[in-house]
């Protein structure tokens, strides 16, 4: 999987891409309108989905943009061919995820993680979105919550306790989700 950061010139972007990259998550790229064709963090930066996935072929990304761009920036990235959407943005109105919901019908092979979620994160292997690898442990396990705070707390228990997760993905407590 090959992915791309939106806003990726941002603080927050830039924090966990940089983790997501020491992890081995292949980041091809990121985008920031107004900045394409310079680069952040060694990879370049776009100024849409679109010039991202044409140059790249990423497949999936991580929304990490205010409030009022988010439910644009997901359907950018749906309309774009992005399969994967991990959007760790919150506080996205109800009313522009409900537009998105309607929005993605069209895009069947999208998938969105999120809103308002930390990501998800195969141990040892990739994450995109915000858990802390240092929290997790490979194995057997796999987790599915709602809430990021308590996916922290039952990766990390699952750790001390000595049984690894598989995969961990956190699906975001929004009324209106992926």
């Amino acid at each position: 999987m090959s992915s791309i950061g939106q806003g990726s010139t941002g603080r927050e972007v830039s924090l966990h891409a940089g983790q997501m990259m020491e992890m081995g998550t292949k980041v091809v790229g990121g985008t920031s309108a107004g900045k394409g064709g310079t680069t952040h963090l060694g990879v370049p930066v776009f100024n849409t989905v679109a010039d991202a996935v044409k140059a790249t072929q990423a497949n999936a990304s991580g929304i990490f943009v205010p409030p009022p761009f988010a439910a644009d920036a997901i359907m950018e990235a749906a309309a774009s061919g992005i399969k994967l959407i991990v959007c760790i943005t919150e506080g996205i109105p109800i009313q522009e995820m409900i537009r998105v919901k309607e929005f993605l019908r069209s895009y069947p092979s999208a998938r969105l993680i999120g809103a308002n979620c930390p990501g998800l994160i195969t141990p040892g292997v990739g994450k995109i979105g915000i858990i802390p690898q240092r929290i997790t442990s490979a194995g057997p396990v796999g987790l599915v919550s709602r809430s990021g705070t308590l996916t922290y707390e039952v990766a990390s228990a699952l750790t001390a306790a000595g049984m690894g997760q598989s995969t961990i993905v956190g699906i975001g407590g929004d009324p209106v989700l992926g």
